[in-house]
């Protein structure tokens, strides 16, 4: 799957999330369209036309902006045609995945003499990456962002991606390794990837380990407790001293206590198992 294919796979499964990002306020009715258009179809592989309410969103994707026909023409040319085929205004937006060479121009419209067409240009390395590490759809698009830092940058995005729920994050990490890809060795996006999920396994057996820790002491303090009762019952009140002794058992001494117990009459047999232990 391309770079540009995978973005248009993303705003088709994300339409309400793609279109709120772009067009900078939140969307609620979002529909998305088919890609063809009448009149000999033209190359529609990165495009995804969404309806919102009274109006059509038109999202294309690229890696860069060489193409032929010309980006301008073909902007014009989908505005044309939608516009024919649905009769609504139309918002044509252009995200460039990765920033040209410095000499180049960044056209937003279409201009030949009387004829003007206008459309966005999201440069994505210019965006702010808080959007895009806070939010699950657009997650895959952060390691463009902007930033100083790329490294620290991906480290982030695979700690957001380790925080996803199971059946969502081998996707997303998927999504998010081959866009990384764009921008980042090979290399170094394995490395971090594995890392973060070694990482995450480790936690989660720590965090494992002492549930089972936990749960060992509650048992134990449960036989603590049950010992004493029943020594209670059997020999009286027991002095601190005492109390401090039973309180310092090992869990294999608590358990050889329980049994002898059953034999003690008075407190006298407690001390004298108590010299069994010197």
């Amino acid at each position: 799957m391309s770079f540009d294919n995978l973005c248009k796979l993303l705003s088709e499964k994300h339409p309400v999330t793609f279109a709120s990002w772009v067009l900078g306020t939140p969307q609620t009715e979002v529909t998305v369209l088919k890609s063809e258009l009448s009149i000999e179809p033209i190359r529609a592989d990165y495009v995804t036309f969404l309806q919102l309410q009274e109006r059509i969103l038109h999202l294309e994707f690229q890696t860069k902006l060489e193409s032929t026909p010309p980006l301008p023409l073909r902007m014009l040319d989908y505005w044309v045609r939608l516009y024919r085929l649905y009769r609504l205004p139309i918002t044509q937006v252009v995200v460039l995945l990765l920033p040209p060479t410095p000499e180049t121009v960044i056209e937003t419209a279409f201009n030949l003499e009387t004829t003007r067409h206008e459309y966005r240009v999201i440069r994505i390395w210019e965006e702010n990456p808080e959007l895009f590490l806070n939010n699950q759809a657009l997650l895959p698009l952060a390691p463009l962002t902007a930033t100083t830092q790329p490294q620290a940058l991906l480290q982030q995005v695979v700690e957001r991606v380790n925080q996803l729920k199971p059946q969502q994050r081998a996707e997303i990490s998927a999504y998010t390794q081959i866009l990384a890809g764009l921008k980042y060795k090979k290399d170094l996006i394995r490395n971090l990837f594995r890392e973060g999920m070694m990482r995450e396994s480790v936690i989660y057996q720590e965090i494992l380990a002492e549930g089972e820790q936990r749960g060992e002491q509650r048992a134990e303090q449960r036989e603590r407790s049950l010992i004493l009762r029943q020594l209670t019952r059997r020999v009286g009140e027991l002095p601190q001293p005492v109390l401090e002794r039973i309180e310092n058992l090992s869990l294999e001494q608590l358990e050889n206590l329980g049994e002898a117990l059953l034999d003690f009459q008075v407190q006298a047999d407690l001390e004298t198992w108590f010299s069994t232990l010197d």
